[in-house]
């Protein structure tokens, strides 16, 4: 093994199968390690979601060691080796080409060296690498820099993102995931290349920025901004940073309220997003009086938007479908009378699936408003949860699945076929939301036989 310095201060547990792949690979004369994010998180006490290896020995000799593996990048030197149904990428040390297209390497070369392949990695915190009889290598002070809770580049940041531009958003991506802050320079030079994000796929933009969302500290995006990042890929955040809302009901600007109220939701991934898209609208529909800002119909345009931000990202339609829905409907409590029939109304309007989610939404964006907002609407809040709660307990109907009858009821009464089914329909419910109790089959049908049936008999007489 090359004269490296280990640290054998640091301990790890690495799983029996990495242990096992890195013993044989030095057992036929090549060194070997567990590298990158394994390794970091092992260090912080999380847990890894795979493990990486990266050795000495070429992609050929590899696959001629181990029983079962998978060509992932044989020209990149990665070969996966699978282990009781799992794979692990095992990948030559190697030193990066030149890099035209922002993201890869136009070629690579082969070395015998640990430290030539850790020099092209992208922050210390992934440059570290562990062998279990040996200790852990960490040529950058990735342990300084965890302890220093930065994510700082290997060697030229400048270097590090002219090489691969996702690494600036990745940067973020880590400071939030990890609550550490982006190192000075690294953070200059995330700015001064933050225009080759233009480069990078939208798919890989969706990946990062999901992590990101998904953090402990999705208020991190805020830093994208301010380093010039968001502009290139999420221009609607650059203009919620910059809309003030100058009203009683609001004491931060719509970027920094949106900030807040995807703190105050679940680390969940439709709830998040439209946490993130819920205001979008409101920087394009806004004006000004002597009363103050106004944002009227942010929701509907705001709708529109998400779900062209959400495609433009290529997220699911799912996504897109949900998120775009809780954006269009989370206002929809202001000034409603407190009755349970209009609880029941907005169950029908909004959509059962998506109610809870609706009631989060709009919990987290009262808590980022002004502490006048707090207060005045703490009562109505208060009152719908628990009407909501009561009408699900009840079982209550609020939408045409949970009436007494169907269609086919309608059809064998005489009624339809035809756009009359759905009409009917339509209204035997709004009956049964303003009076639950009419909810029977035998009390629908009535209804129909009353004013459906006899009065179209009395109109043909």
């Amino acid at each position: 093994m090359n004269n490296y310095n280990f640290n054998k201060d640091i301990k790890m547990r690495v799983p029996k199968d990495v242990d096992l792949i890195i013993k044989i690979l030095e057992k036929n004369g090549y060194e070997a390690f567990a590298v990158g994010g394994c390794v970091r998180d092992t260090i912080l006490g999380r847990e890894p979601q795979d493990w990486d290896i990266t050795t000495s020995a070429l992609p050929m000799t590899v696959k001629e060691l181990f029983n079962r593996t998978i060509d992932t990048g044989l020209q990149h030197g990665t070969v996966t080796v699978m282990m009781k149904g799992v794979g692990y990428e095992v990948t030559t040390y190697r030193i990066d080409g030149e890099y035209n297209d922002s993201r890869h390497p136009d070629s690579v070369e082969f070395t015998s060296n640990l430290i030539e392949d850790l020099k092209r990695r992208d922050f210390t915190i992934n440059a570290m690498a562990f062998n279990p009889k040996m200790g852990l290598v960490d040529a950058f002070d990735g342990i300084g820099d965890i302890e220093r809770k930065v994510i700082k580049c290997v060697g030229n940041a400048e270097e590090r993102f002219g090489e691969d531009a996702l690494r600036i958003l990745r940067a973020v991506r880590f400071s939030a995931q990890l609550g550490f802050d982006v190192e000075a320079n690294t953070r200059a030079a995330a700015s001064k290349l933050s225009s080759n994000l233009v480069n990078i796929s939208k798919e890989r933009i969706h990946t990062e920025m999901e992590k990101l969302i998904l953090s402990n500290n999705p208020g991190k995006l805020k830093d994208a901004y301010e380093m010039g990042i968001t502009k290139y890929f999420f221009k609607e955040f650059d203009d919620m940073m910059e809309c003030e809302q100058n009203t009683k009901y609001h004491k931060y600007n719509v970027g920094e309220h949106t900030i807040k109220v995807m703190e105050n939701v679940p680390r969940e991934h439709f709830i998040r997003w439209a946490a993130l898209l819920h205001d979008v609208g409101k920087p394009v529909v806004k004006y000004t009086d002597e009363k103050g800002d106004h944002f009227k119909k942010h929701a509907i345009k705001g709708k529109e938007m998400a779900h062209d931000i959400l495609r433009r990202l290529k997220m699911d339609n799912k996504t897109i479908n949900v998120v775009s829905r809780l954006t269009e409907h989370h206002d929809d409590l202001q000034g409603m009378n407190l009755t349970e029939t209009n609880v029941r109304k907005t169950i029908n309007r909004i959509g059962d699936d998506i109610y809870p989610l609706f009631l989060q939404l709009v919990d987290a964006d009262t808590a980022g408003k002004s502490e006048y907002a707090i207060e005045q609407t703490k009562p109505l809040l208060e009152y719908v949860h628990s009407t909501y709660d009561m009408i699900i307990d009840r079982g209550d109907c609020y939408c045409t699945k949970m009436l007494a009858i169907a269609g086919r009821d309608l059809i064998a009464m005489g009624i339809g076929p035809g756009p009359i089914i759905g009409d009917v329909l339509d209204e035997l419910l709004s009956m049964v939301i303003a009076n639950p109790e009419l909810n029977t089959e035998e009390k629908l049908k009535n209804i129909v036989i009353e004013n459906y049936i006899t009065a179209n008999n009395k109109l043909k007489s």
